[in-house]
C-alpha cells in the first residue's frame, strides 16, 4: 500500500454494532472473505484497517464506484459520506439547490418542510454510524493485550498509540456531526458487547463526549506537521476542538468561545499548513502537491476512489456537458445550481463567467467562480412552479479536476476525479477566530480584523499575495454579520453552511433564501421563516422498528 494514499486502501471484515444498525451489514473488503484471524495477522493487516477507518468517509463501499456498499439498504451512491452530508449541510441553505433528486426528498430539503420518513436524511445518519464502528471495532483489536496475544507488541509498539489516537479522533468528528445534524442520538463505543441495544444520550452528552475524546486525541496524536498524508496530527484535533467550542452554545448551552479562539490559533500559529498562496488552487487536481493548507484531507485519485460520492459527486453535481472545457471531466451531470442569495454575496462586477477568462484571473475576488453562459442567476420561472430545468441558477466552477496551470489530466477530461477533498483548512481557523474574537473571547478586534483581512487579501491576490486590487475591510465594517457571508464566499459548499446559519440564528428565522418555506407553486420562490423544529434533523424512522430506546426530536413525531 502506499503509504501517502493512506485512506485508498484496507482489508477487513468486520463484527459491527447491531443495534441501532441492526439492518446494515459490512461486506468483505473484497472476494476473499477475510476473517478477523486473518485481518488481524500482522502490522501491514492492522494499517489497512485503520485505512478503512478514514475511508469510510469517503468511499461508498468495498469495491467502487459501486457493487459491494458498505451500509445496505440504501443507494450506494447516496451514502458516500460526502455527498450524504452536502444535501443536508448546503442544500437546506441559501447556496445550493438540486433540480434532481425529488425521489428520495432533495425538494423536502430544499423546501425546509422534511419529515422522519424523508430518504435523502437517513444516509448521513448510517454513514456516521458506519464510521464510528469501524473505529470501535479497531480500538477493540489493537489493545496492548490483543497485541501481546498476536505476537505483534513489539512490531506495533511505536504505531499503536497513533492508531488509537486516530481512529478515537475520527470517532470524535462522527459523533460531533451527528450532534449537530440530529442531537440526542444513540451511543456505541468499544467498550459496549455486540448485539447490545444503544441508549439514546442527550445532546449535551453526545457534545461532552466529542470534547473529551477530541481532547484525548490531541494530546496522543504525532505532532502538527508529522503525519502521513491522509492521516490526523494534532492540528487536526485542534481544529476539531475549535470547530466544537464554537458551536458549544447551540449544542449545548455552554459559552466556550475562549476555547475556540485558543484552538484555532494554535493551528494558525504552529506554521505547519500555511494558507495556500492562491484560493482556487485548492480545489483542483493537483491540490495536494501545491496546497500545505489542508490540516485534514481525504486524497482521492483516478484509480482507488472510484465512486458518486466525494469530489466526484460535487464536480458532476455543480457542472454540465457544455462546461467540460474548464471542468477536466469527461462527463458532468448537473443537478445543482446555486441560489442568488450566495451570488451575490459577491461583487456584481465578479459574478459572470467570462470564457476567455476561464479561472477568473481579472476578477476582484477570485473566490467568485460561476459559470453563467445560458443561466439565468433565477432559479425560478415567473408564473410557473418550480422547473427542474438546470439552467435556472449559476453552477459554480470552485472544484475542477485540472491542474494549476488550468490543464486537465487527460485529454477530453476523466471520468472521476483526483481533487483530495479538504475537510479542515486554515483559512477557517482564521475565520473561526475572528468570530470567537467578537463574541467574547480574549483576542482584540485588531486581531480579528487581521485575521479576516488576510483571508481576504489572499481572495483578492492582494498584499502579501499578490498585486490585486485590495479587498480588505475597516474596523467598522468587521461585525458578525460580516464574517457570516464571508464564510460563505470562503467556505461555501464544504459542508459547513447549516451550522452557521443555525449558529448565528439565522437559519429558521429573520433571514430568507428562494425556495425556502414553499411549496414549490408557481411565484411561490421569496423565502419565509420556517419552524424551528428543523434546527435539527429527525431521527429516521426506520430507527424506531429496531431501538425501543429512542424518543423522537421535537414536533417530528
Amino acid at each position: 500500500m502506499n503509504t501517502k494514499y493512506i485512506i485508498l486502501a484496507g482489508a477487513c471484515s468486520l463484527a459491527l454494532f447491531t443495534g441501532c444498525l441492526k439492518d446494515l451489514d459490512t461486506l468483505p473488503l473484497n472476494e476473499h472473505v477475510l476473517t478477523s484471524d486473518k485481518v488481524y495477522a500482522s502490522a501491514d493487516a492492522y494499517k489497512g484497517v485503520l485505512a478503512k477507518c478514514y475511508g469510510s468517509l469517503v468511499l461508498s463501499g468495498q469495491k467502487g464506484p459501486s457493487g459491494d456498499a458498505d451500509v445496505a439498504g440504501i443507494d450506494e451512491g447516496y451514502s458516500c459520506y460526502l455527498r450524504a452530508v452536502l444535501y443536508l449541510q448546503e442544500s437546506t441553505t441559501d447556496e445550493i439547490l438540486f433540480h434532481s433528486g425529488s425521489s428520495v426528498g432533495t425538494r423536502d430539503l430544499m423546501f425546509m418542510n422534511w419529515h422522519a420518513g424523508t430518504s435523502v436524511i437517513k444516509n448521513s445518519y448510517y454513514r456516521l454510524y458506519m464510521s464510528i464502528n469501524y473505529c470501535n471495532e479497531l480500538l477493540r483489536e489493537i489493545s496492548d493485550e490483543k497485541l501481546q496475544e498476536r505476537g505483534l507488541y513489539e512490531a506495533m509498539r511505536g504505531e499503536a498509540p497513533y492508531y488509537r489516537a486516530e481512529v478515537r479522533f475520527i470517532r470524535a468528528y462522527c459523533y460531533s456531526m451527528l450532534c449537530d445534524l440530529f442531537g440526542a442520538v444513540p451511543f456505541v463505543d468499544e467498550t459496549m458487547m455486540l448485539g447490545t441495544i444503544p441508549r439514546q444520550k442527550s445532546r449535551e452528552e453526545i457534545y461532552n463526549y466529542a470534547v473529551a475524546e477530541a481532547e484525548a486525541a490531541a494530546a496522543s496524536l504525532k505532532a502538527a506537521g508529522d503525519n502521513e498524508y491522509g492521516r490526523v496530527d494534532q492540528a487536526a484535533a485542534w481544529f476539531l476542538l475549535s470547530r466544537i467550542y464554537l458551536n458549544a452554545q447551540v449544542w449545548a448551552g455552554k459559552n466556550e468561545y475562549e476555547n475556540a479562539y485558543q484552538y484555532a490559533k494554535k493551528v494558525i500559529d504552529c506554521g505547519k499548513y500555511p494558507l495556500a498562496a492562491d484560493y482556487r488552487h485548492l480545489f483542483l487536481a493537483d491540490n495536494r502537491t501545491t496546497c500545505k493548507e489542508m490540516v485534514w484531507v481525504l486524497p482521492q485519485d483516478l484509480e482507488n476512489t472510484k465512486s458518486y460520492g466525494g469530489t466526484n459527486f460535487i464536480i458532476k453535481a455543480m457542472t454540465d456537458g457544455n462546461m467540460k472545457p474548464y471542468t477536466g471531466m469527461s462527463e458532468s451531470w448537473g443537478n445543482a445550481r446555486l441560489k442568488t442569495q450566495l451570488v451575490d454575496k459577491f461583487e456584481l462586477s465578479d459574478q459572470t463567467f467570462d470564457p476567455s477568462d476561464p479561472l477568473g484571473d481579472n476578477k476582484k475576488d477570485k473566490r467568485a467562480q460561476f459559470y453563467t453562459t445560458d443561466h439565468t442567476k433565477d432559479t425560478w420561472v415567473a408564473t410557473k412552479p418550480f422547473q427542474g430545468d438546470f439552467k435556472n441558477g449559476y453552477a459554480t466552477i470552485k472544484w475542477r479536476n485540472v491542474t494549476n496551470d488550468g490543464q486537465p489530466l487527460a485529454a477530453g477530461g476523466t471520468t472521476y476525479t483526483a481533487i483530495d477533498y479538504p475537510m479542515f483548512r486554515t483559512a477557517d481557523a482564521y475565520l473561526m477566530a475572528a468570530e470567537a474574537i467578537l463574541r467574547g473571547a480574549s483576542g482584540s478586534r485588531a486581531d480579528a480584523l487581521n485575521y479576516v483581512n488576510e483571508i481576504r487579501d489572499r481572495a483578492y491576490l492582494s498584499g502579501s499575495y499578490g498585486i490585486g486590487i485590495s479587498g480588505r475591510i475597516s474596523d467598522s465594517e468587521l461585525t458578525l454579520d460580516f464574517i457570516l457571508d464571508e464564510r460563505a464566499r470562503e467556505l461555501h459548499t464544504e459542508l459547513v453552511r447549516r451550522t452557521d446559519l443555525i449558529r448565528f440564528g439565522k437559519f429558521t428565522k429573520g433571514y430568507n433564501w428562494d425556495w425556502k418555506g414553499s411549496d414549490g407553486a408557481a411565484d411561490n420562490y421569496i423565502g419565509k421563516d420556517v419552524d424551528d423544529k428543523y434546527k435539527l434533523f429527525p431521527i429516521p424512522q426506520e430507527e424506531f422498528t429496531v431501538n425501543p430506546y429512542l424518543t423522537q426530536n421535537a414536533d417530528y413525531k
